[in-house]
């Protein structure tokens, strides 16, 4: 190891990996390939991954002493443990870490022949909170379990066996003699936070990273278990804390009630001039956008394919329905609609301690889902203008914007990589590559797609039906997992067909 005052190194020991001589072939065996890394995720990815469920590495959002407690640092050092053991040619990697900000995993891996022609591969190793609650018997956040085929606990589908995917993708390439492109792995700590340390390490390793001709995002969802599934779209988000306050300390109801009206009345008010509360639509055309056409197609072939899991593979109570019946306007309503969700509330006793009292005041988690292509600094500045404009009653009314991250449109892919997607799913799956605009944000993408305006993307993950993740009985389906790694080796062999086979 190599230490120095912001960053840990780990690079092979000379005369050991880097010398090794491999003869380089360009075909592919591609039952080899599903056979390697089968057999790898099942011996030594997973017990590793059981071990990493088990490290509570909240997000710094929901830690606020996540440095005193070391989680994410317990996290990263599990996870470039697992690294150094790999047996990857041209392998260096560096925990960087600046004061104050999470630590980041940089793995950076030769090309084949020492081709400067680079693909950039991406995830995250921080978690969302355990949510205690709803986790069936025998499960919980910080208790890995298998079961089914499938590896239940926080974390492990979001995000944590991106960087396993990568790295043994890689190995079982170099395993084959399959030449390829050098490779950029980042394994952020903070993306559950909007990514805040993420940009400063972008610029700080950016003449490391160099200039990537594809981006392998491997933090997205899955519209099914049965074939390889590309993220069109995220959507941004605004978020924040709405209070009114209307009394300076609580009265008695029977007293007051009639007189003095209720900051949760009050409150409903003003929510209501954002969202309609009988249809749940958006008001305000200012977090609109227009959806392209090819979205539009896109999402009636996933209609096609997914079918009434669009919504039941939600754990609706027994009668309770969608907001529409129609599938396309959903997955339209998911991907590039604005949605209104209330995720948390202050200023309210618990049930059995709740007396006959006028609270002082009512508090808000608002969390706004934008779509690709509107501004969230100007949509938060629209959010508190409509909260805080002419209070009914003159109420005393704040809205505390703490989130602001853009929204995100995949660039139009290239022939061959569309081709790669599709051969890529129909080996591992028997199903040609399907596409999908996800509800969700992943921050980096957008800053990717500016700094990097040429570069291809593959946005992909393993997050599909009833994998809850950020909820209860979160799970890794470990099949797919498996195949969705092996159609990402096989794509970066066609890479490097593509941008180094004549170099």
């Amino acid at each position: 190891k190599e230490y120095n005052h912001h960053r840990r190194t780990f690079k092979p020991a000379h005369n050991t990996l880097l010398n090794i001589h491999f003869e380089f072939k360009m075909t592919l065996n591609h039952d080899q390939l599903f056979q390697t890394l089968n057999k790898q995720w099942d011996e030594e990815i997973i017990p590793v991954l059981c071990e990493y469920v088990k490290i509570p590495n909240q997000s710094p959002y929901f830690d606020k002493e996540w440095e005193k407690n070391g989680y994410l640092d317990s996290a990263a050092n599990l996870l470039i443990e697992w690294t150094k053991k790999q047996k990857v040619e041209g392998l260096s990697l560096e925990l960087v870490k600046t004061e104050g900000r999470t630590p980041l995993i940089f793995i950076q891996i030769t090309g084949t022949n020492n081709t400067e022609e680079t693909v950039l591969m991406y995830g995250h190793m921080d978690k969302q909170p355990p949510l205690n609650e709803g986790w069936l018997e025998g499960l919980g956040p910080y208790t890995p379990v298998i079961k089914d085929g499938k590896l239940y606990g926080r974390g492990a589908s979001d995000d944590g066996y991106s960087i396993f995917a990568a790295v043994s993708s890689i190995a079982a390439l170099q395993g084959q003699g399959v030449p390829h492109a050098r490779i950029v792995i980042i394994i952020e700590a903070c993306e559950e936070s909007g990514s805040p340390d993420l940009p400063f390490y972008v610029d700080l390793l950016t003449p490391k990273i160099g200039v990537p001709s594809l981006i392998v995002c491997l933090d997205s969802g899955a519209g099914n278990y049965e074939q390889f599934w590309i993220t069109t779209s995220l959507r941004g988000m605004v978020a924040g804390d709405l209070t009114v306050k209307i009394l300076n300390e609580g009265v008695h109801s029977g007293a007051g009630s009639g007189i003095i009206p209720s900051s949760f009345r009050i409150i409903r008010q003003l929510l209501s001039r954002v969202e309609d509360e009988n249809t749940g639509i958006i008001k305000n055309e200012a977090f609109y956008t227009t959806v392209p056409q090819k979205r539009i197609e896109q999402i009636k072939s996933c209609v096609q394919a997914l079918g009434n899991t669009v919504y039941t593979e939600f754990p609706f109570v027994e009668g309770a329905q969608p907001v529409t019946n129609d599938l396309v306007e959903l997955l339209l309503n998911r991907a590039w609609r604005p949605a209104l969700s209330i995720t948390g509330a202050e200023g309210f006793p618990a049930l059995q301690s709740a007396g006959n009292v006028l609270r002082t005041h009512s508090s808000l988690k608002i969390s706004l889902r934008i779509p690709p292509n509107v501004d969230p600094v100007a949509s938060q500045q629209t959010l508190k203008k409509i909260f805080e404009e002419n209070p009914p009653y003159s109420a005393q009314v704040t809205f505390s914007g703490d989130k602001a991250g853009p929204g995100w449109e995949a660039p139009a892919l290239a022939d061959w990589l569309e081709e790669a997607l599709n051969f890529s799913s129909t080996t591992f799956f028997k199903k040609g590559a399907n596409y999908l605009g996800e509800g969700g944000s992943i921050p980096f993408m957008g800053m990717l797609g500016k700094k990097f305006p040429k570069a291809q993307f593959i946005v992909t993950g393993v997050l599909g039906p009833q994998s809850n993740a950020h909820g209860p009985n979160e799970f890794l389906h470990i099949d797919f997992t498996k195949r969705v790694t092996a159609c990402v080796a096989t794509i970066l062999s066609k890479h490097h067909t593509q941008f180094c086979s004549k170099q």
